[in-house]
């Protein structure tokens, strides 16, 4: 028997004050189609209202995926508990999600990726909840802001500290979902759920056994329909018998910018030299001095910004296969993709479950992690999740708390300031003109990693800039290298709100990381010799 209902007839079951569990990435596997018909129904119905959603990682975007934005509407959320918001240029209309929290509509929260995905599993085998040291002395803590993103959530909150067995945790409750919205290629009439065109699996098997397992419904998006019994077992990533409806969506895209592409999936490997190389400049030099850190046989895990052109370094350098890319939605291998792509890879060596990433990633299983920062304060802590100033510019903390809290080493790359000029000339950093936002600063507007944690776990923490490579130490932050052409006092010192201590043996930055062909200018005269 067809499970196959439209997205008006699914949206139609979800009552009142229902506990909504979302499967989605950004614009990656997003079941917007689903979400769009609920929103709709809330138009004209009222209906339903004062819904709680869930979502482990961003539920659509600025660039064409609404998402949750679809349910941004007054009456129809009270609560979203979300790994990450949508988020977009400081210049656009900020999302109406956004808009919402900030005016204190909806009780708003920003909970790690892996947390959430941790509490339905919890809520699924119907145990109380989750024991972790994840997000200790961050504003994950209660001890600060308890993941808190807006005044009606503090009053309502998510976590607790707690003793056990001598030790300190943070304690968050199951949570049992009503309903469950998964996204998949192709269902057959029994419900049987394959993924065959999209670029990660994420949470859906999770989601669907918490909102089944609670007596709840799980919908499932889909972008074609097959007779029951013609998928093959091993690629069916959920049972039929945990998949209620059926909504078909011949249009969904793959991601916010690709209708479809097989290297995404996986079904097609690209040949190496069709990946773009970054450009010569600032942002490249950094991802090369990035790079410098990677050893042989790594497993590497990257974040957004000038960490994920890392994988291009490695490349333009002869060194792809060196080292075993990791990333939060699932891929491993291969080359993660940039922009409206990022969370996807081409000629991954393996898709895996999200939450089975971020348990690797929790316990510190990788060899290093390569991400970005907003602000760092003298103590080496990071704030990567919260600018009060333009909030819809970071997406939250996503899977960071989750990847940082035991990583056994940490690369933060990021411009030393906001808003400065730059040029490279003969081998050389020219700053035409100097930044007015300071990014190393005395105190963080939210603490997304303690550097006094880190030292006391004893992680290996660095950061490099495009004037300077700094270095966590037990007395605070260490300037250890510094770019050709840079002054100490006013380019670095001067222009941190912090103190920064300076290295004994400060030295140079290689030189042919300044150069357009990667190679310093000794090496050329050698080589012509």
């Amino acid at each position: 028997m067809s499970k196959t209902k439209s997205a008006a007839d699914v949206a139609a079951l979800i009552g009142d004050n229902a506990i909504v569990a979302v499967n989605s990435s950004s614009g990656l596997c997003c079941p917007d189609a689903v979400l769009a018909a609920i929103g709709e129904r809330f138009r004209t119905e009222g209906a339903p209202r004062n819904i709680t959603t869930i979502h482990p990682i961003a539920a659509g975007d600025m660039f064409g995926t609404r998402g949750v934005d679809h349910l941004a509407q007054p009456g129809l959320i009270s609560r979203i508990i979300g790994g990450s918001y949508p988020s977009g240029p400081s210049s656009a209309e900020p999302p109406l999600i956004r808009q919402m929290l900030g005016r204190n509509e909806i009780a708003a929260y920003n909970v790690p990726s892996g947390i959430i995905f941790d509490i339905l599993r919890e809520g699924a085998a119907m145990r109380p909840g989750v024991l972790t040291k994840v997000g200790l002395d961050t504003f994950v803590d209660p001890a600060q802001e308890g993941c808190a993103m807006n005044e009606a959530a503090r009053e309502t909150p998510l976590v607790s500290k707690v003793e056990f067995q001598g030790e300190e945790w943070l304690y968050f409750p199951a949570i049992r979902p009503d309903v469950a919205i998964i996204r998949a290629s192709t269902a057959d009439e029994r419900g049987n759920l394959t993924f065959e065109n999209e670029g990660a699996y994420l949470g859906a098997m999770e989601l669907a056994l918490a909102a089944h397992n609670s007596g709840g419904i799980v919908i499932a998006q889909v972008r074609q329909v097959a007779q029951a019994g013609t998928l093959r077992p091993h690629d069916v990533r959920v049972p039929g018998i945990l998949v209620d409806y059926v909504v078909e969506a011949p249009n969904q895209l793959q991601t916010t910018a690709t209708p479809y592409d097989p290297a995404i999936s996986g079904e097609v490997f690209r040949p190496l030299d069709s990946f773009a190389l970054p450009p010569f400049d600032v942002a490249k030099v950094m991802a090369r001095r990035v790079a410098r850190e990677l050893r042989p046989g790594w497993a590497v895990n990257i974040g957004f910004g000038i960490s994920a052109n890392v994988p291009r370094i490695l490349l333009e350098e002869g060194r792809h296969g060196e080292v075993t890319w990791v990333i939060e939605q699932g891929a491993v291998g291969g080359i993660p993709l940039l922009d409206f792509k990022f969370g996807c890879s081409s000629n991954a060596e393996a898709f895996v479950a999200s939450p089975h990433q971020f348990t690797y990633f929790q316990a510190g299983g990788f060899d290093i992690s390569l991400l970005s920062f907003l602000q760092i304060d003298r103590n080496g802590s990071v704030n990567v999740s919260k600018l009060s100033a333009r909030p819809h510019v970071t997406a939250g903390s996503g899977g960071f708390v989750d990847i940082t809290s035991r990583a056994r080493r940490i690369v933060f790359s990021g411009y030393f300031n906001a808003g400065a000029k730059f040029d490279i000339v003969d081998g050389r950093l020219v700053i035409e003109r100097e930044g007015k936002i300071a990014k190393i600063v005395d105190e963080l507007e939210q603490v997304s990693f303690s550097g006094p944690r880190a030292i006391a776990q004893g992680q290996e923490v660095l950061y490099v800039t495009e004037r300077c490579v700094m270095q966590l130490t037990p007395d605070g932050l260490m300037v250890t290298e510094i770019a050709p052409g840079i002054d100490l006092q006013t380019q670095i010192l001067d222009q941190a709100q912090a103190s920064l201590l300076v290295s004994p043996t400060l030295r140079v930055m290689d030189a042919a990381l300044f150069q357009p062909d990667g190679k310093s200018p000794s090496h050329a005269a050698r080589v012509a010799a």
